[in-house]
């Protein structure tokens, strides 16, 4: 109950302020020289941009184009309201006014002419896409290579059953071998090769040969 009476109450005051702006607008056209049905087109024809600006800004963002007619709208909307309060004398319209309110027409036009005609800016330059992780596979950590006065200083890892490695290896190095080795198998179902572990680890030939002989 108390819902419906506040949307009662919204609506009831719109009504009453779209009334007064109608005729405030109405009077002052009248005033300025635009007697009988033209009089009453310009109120209509500003809140007709006023609607189309702000359905625009609503549907498709906010843009430099709709908050222009929007802004230009609610102006000649406002200086009614403010131009008939007693501020100007109706009596005698001054050449400005009268000038404003032959002009408004084509301003009208043309606002109307680009809110309905102009395309939306491109989804890509609003929200930018994002790019999705790949499914099942866990963006890896970037690894460090050594330099080869550092490998040399490091301790060799122990020597695989099979064969020595060629080169010193680092510890942290062969288990990150091993991860992306059982990740590969997961998503392919074969061993990784050398080749492709090289290109995944960054390091050159002889250490992938090294690493690959204790994933053996």
């Amino acid at each position: 109950m108390t819902s419906k009476l506040r949307v009662d109450a919204v609506l009831v005051q719109a009504l009453i302020a779209g009334a007064l702006s109608f005729a405030h607008l109405h009077d002052l056209a009248a005033a300025a020289g635009q007697t009988g049905w033209k009089a009453w087109a310009y109120p209509v024809s500003v809140d007709l941009l006023l609607v189309a600006a702000w359905r625009r800004l609503r549907s498709d963002g906010s843009s430099r184009l709709a908050w222009c007619w929007f802004l230009v709208s609610l102006f000649a909307s406002l200086g009614a309201n403010v131009a008939t309060a007693g501020f100007l004398d109706l009596a005698h319209p001054p050449g400005w006014l009268r000038f404003g309110i032959a002009g408004w027409p084509a301003v009208a036009f043309l606002g109307g002419t680009l809110l309905a005609h102009s395309p939306a800016p491109p989804a890509s330059e609003t929200h930018p896409a994002v790019e999705p992780e790949p499914i099942g596979e866990t963006p890896a950590d970037p690894v460090r290579v050594p330099e080869p006065d550092a490998v040399a200083e490091l301790e060799p890892t122990p020597p695989a059953p099979t064969a020595a490695p060629a080169v010193p290896v680092p510890a942290a190095l062969v288990e990150h071998a091993r991860k992306l080795a059982a990740d590969h198998r997961a998503r392919t179902g074969l061993p990784i090769d050398t080749d492709t572990l090289r290109a995944r680890l960054g390091v050159p030939a002889l250490m992938a040969d090294a690493i690959a002989a204790q994933l053996a």
